[in-house]
């Protein structure tokens, strides 16, 4: 247990052009809500629906549980293998990074704990649903670790939603390490509720030869920061940062999307698309760092903001940190309006303008939409950004 006086000394993260100082994330208290039924997982995918304190989804195949995949709630983690949970639990995210990531590591009582062997390769999308239940006004501080061993393969699809109305916070952090040669696609979306308050941690450490994909749709309706972070470590090493974000209303949603080159002939790249609504914020703050060593590496990055109100505020700044000479690294950046060229062409053909617009926004965030993992998911992101854009003159 980390001792209270020592957290609060330790510093908040920076989340550039984000004020979050008001919404008191480093004061939690730890739900203990429970529930009985399933609320997203069905049909026997694999996977597991982790809602509150409770397990109420748990199913993985015979093939994957004879070949020592572990599938399991922290809450079970921790019964059932103590010692693997201390020793991986805060290997990737430093406990004294930063306040909110040391209050999560002393404070988190639920999560979901993923171990894959070696070799193991998944034909499936591996499904990490995790509900926060908002019925008693106390906070979500879960923790999500999985790790994949050397040369193993899979495609995860996480979720995180809201369950009620409570006004409250959540903490969650996800640490992820890839083995040598491990092959990883992890795509997340997020939906947390409009009175959720929210700070999301995300970071994985990747090793020699091995690749994590990120592909993060954040449809959170309430105020949000969140760090999405890779470790290139090993030689070879690869990651592909893809993220979209739609804002409304009066929410912020601040990003900040981290790649360090640390191997020789790593890759990072990081895309970014959003879209603002209302009198929203949306804050890209993009970093690609290569440190003196990472010979042959390669540090790309691209974030595009698209402005749907005058009222909005979006930002898109990106920060290259270049320690060796023999490297390939670059930037754009961008914040608009919707192209009125497009607009006039799609509504030349018939197409009204609220439904012009919406084919605007599928088109600027489709790269990133084609490559979530399953044709179902793809399908929920295109209903958030429905959804959304029911609020777009509010």
């Amino acid at each position: 247990m980390v001792d209270n006086s020592v957290i609060q000394s330790l510093p908040l993260p920076t989340f550039a052009k984000v004020r979050y100082n008001s919404w008191q994330l480093d004061e939690m208290i730890p739900a203990t809500d429970k529930a009985t039924t399933s609320f997203f997982m069905k049909n026997k995918k694999n996977g597991i629906e982790v809602s509150g304190l409770s397990t109420t989804y748990q199913h993985l195949t015979e093939k994957m549980t004879a070949q020592g995949v572990m599938l399991m709630s922290m809450v079970q983690a921790k019964t059932e293998h103590p010692d693997l949970v201390k020793k991986m639990i805060g290997s990737v995210i430093d406990k004294a990074t930063d306040r909110l990531s040391a209050q999560n590591f002393a404070q988190f009582n639920t999560g979901i704990f993923v171990y894959i062997p070696e070799n193991v390769q998944f034909d499936e999308v591996l499904h990490l649903t995790l509900n926060q239940l908002a019925t008693s006004g106390k906070d979500l501080v879960a923790r999500i670790f999985v790790y994949i061993g050397s040369n193993a393969k899979v495609d995860i699809l996480q979720e995180m939603h809201t369950i009620g109305t409570q006004k409250t916070k959540a903490s969650v952090i996800i640490e992820v390490i890839a083995d040598s040669g491990a092959q990883v696609t992890y795509a997340n979306i997020d939906s947390f509720g409009e009175q959720t308050t929210a700070f999301i941690n995300r970071e994985a450490e990747v090793r020699d030869h091995a690749t994590v994909d990120w592909q993060n749709a954040e449809f959170n309706d309430g105020n949000v920061i969140i760090r999405l972070a890779s470790q290139l470590n090993g030689e070879g090493s690869t990651s592909h940062t893809n993220v979209i974000g739609l804002t409304t209303k009066k929410q912020t949603q601040g990003l900040v999307t981290t790649i360090l080159n640390r191997g020789r002939h790593s890759l990072g790249h990081i895309f970014q698309r959003g879209v603002i609504l209302n009198r929203s914020t949306l804050v890209f703050n993009g970093i690609g760092k290569i440190i003196k060593g990472a010979k042959g590496s390669d540090a790309q990055q691209e974030s595009r903001v698209l402005m749907l109100s005058r009222r909005a505020r979006g930002d898109a700044n990106p920060l290259l940190l270049i320690d060796e000479n023999d490297v390939t690294a670059g930037h754009a950046a961008s914040v608009g309006r919707v192209d009125e060229n497009q607009m006039y062409y799609l509504m030349s053909r018939g197409i009204s303008e609220q439904v012009a617009r919406k084919l605007v926004i599928r088109g600027f965030m489709g790269e990133v939409l084609a490559k979530v993992p399953t044709k179902e998911a793809q399908q929920q992101v295109v209903e958030e950004i429905e959804r959304k854009l029911k609020h777009e003159d509010d």
